[in-house]
């Protein structure tokens, strides 16, 4: 009898199944892409890596169900960052973002070992046939916010990790933006030669202020010098993203870094199979850069000011680094811009020098 009853059951299965097929949708659906990002500090409110972890968020907001991603944060530049991608490559991820210049020699490492692993190494300047790069030009945002500190300030102090041609162009650039509005203005470089210590940071802000700094730009990794700056009542420049909120009466304005639309427009490419190897260099213009957040302190016609110049920077009518009726000197004396001249692509990237009234040198 029970072998009769389990006869009649399979029957009656069978027949449901028939007339009612079961679901093979799941089944048959494509699975996420997986998508990776490599963070080389914590994850903190404000700073490079949160602006990357927008850009991610953009990337599964833009594209739903088709993607799926996740993060790794505080990954030392080198062998860590090596073994970190490694893994990811082998977990399965598509597509994996390094965003850190120190991450570039890793990624082209691991990348010859994953041939169908895409990889974007962000601020690396290698590619390979499954490597690309991007990087973005902040100097323009911080010639932008040069201006804005030169009319509210003469002296400047700027706290900066290593100088690699990158943090050389916004000092220059910054310098140059201070010095186009005040020609007396100066700023003094501080070389940290590590890009996330917030207590080096904040060191480092308060010895600047301590010897007559009325403002502060940085291109470091967290929020130190903008609450050291607001604790003394000082100004300061926002890098990477908005920090009013460290320094409601202390911010100036922000050097914003976009980066959704790029990251999301990689991951689609995989998507479709059309991603290719490239090097992308955007700025103002490509709306990978911008300068906003102004603080309270900041008068509406030097809001009205930046913000003109920055429109005609997007239309091709503003180059930072062109030397228009005289020449551009380095602060050694030398003529570096003829006057009537720019510099092309390949002198930026390749700029080891810095800018008539920086004080500080280029270490080695």
């Amino acid at each position: 009898m029970y072998k009769n009853l389990v006869a009649r059951c399979a029957c009656a299965l069978a027949a449901a199944s028939f007339l009612f097929p079961f679901s093979t949708t799941a089944q048959a659906q494509t699975p996420p892409l997986k998508a990776a990002f490599v963070y080389v500090t914590p994850l903190t409110e404000a700073g490079w890596v949160r602006q990357h972890e927008q850009a991610r968020l953009a990337v599964q907001a833009a594209l739903g169900n088709k993607v799926e991603t996740r993060y790794v944060e505080n990954v030392a530049e080198g062998a860590d960052a090596e073994r970190v991608i490694r893994d990811l490559a082998q977990q399965g991820h598509r597509i994996i973002f390094t965003p850190s210049f120190g991450y570039m020699e890793p990624t082209l490492k691991v990348a010859r070992e994953f041939p169908d692993v895409k990889f974007e190494s962000i601020t690396g300047y290698k590619t390979a046939p499954n490597v690309a790069t991007a990087n973005a030009r902040y100097y323009e945002g911080r010639y932008l916010a040069g201006v804005a500190a030169g009319r509210m300030a003469t002296q400047a102090g700027y706290i900066a990790g290593f100088p690699i041609p990158e943090v050389i162009q916004g000092v220059n650039a910054f310098t140059l933006g201070m010095r186009s509005v005040n020609p007396r203005a100066t700023v003094k470089v501080v070389w940290l030669g590590e890009w996330f210590n917030p207590p080096r940071e904040r060191d480092a802000a308060m010895t600047l202020m301590n010897q007559g700094a009325e403002v502060l730009a940085f291109h470091t990794g967290s929020t130190a010098v903008m609450v050291a700056a607001q604790e003394r009542g000082r100004l300061a420049v926002a890098y990477h993203s908005d920090m009013r909120r460290f320094g409601p009466d202390a911010q100036i304005a922000a050097v914003t870094h976009l980066w959704g639309d790029y990251y999301t427009r990689r991951v689609q490419a995989v998507l479709d199979g059309t991603w290719q190897s490239a090097s992308v260099w955007g700025g103002v213009k490509e709306g990978m850069i911008r300068v906003d957040s102004f603080g309270s302190k900041v008068p509406a016609k030097v809001r009205d000011e930046v913000q003109a110049r920055q429109a005609d920077m997007a239309a091709g009518k503003l180059a930072v680094f062109a030397a228009r009726k005289t020449v551009v000197r380095d602060n050694q004396g030398k003529t570096v811009i003829e006057a009537g001249k720019a510099l092309d692509d390949g002198q930026i990237l390749g700029m080891n020098w810095l800018v008539e009234g920086v004080q500080g040198s280029v270490e080695r």
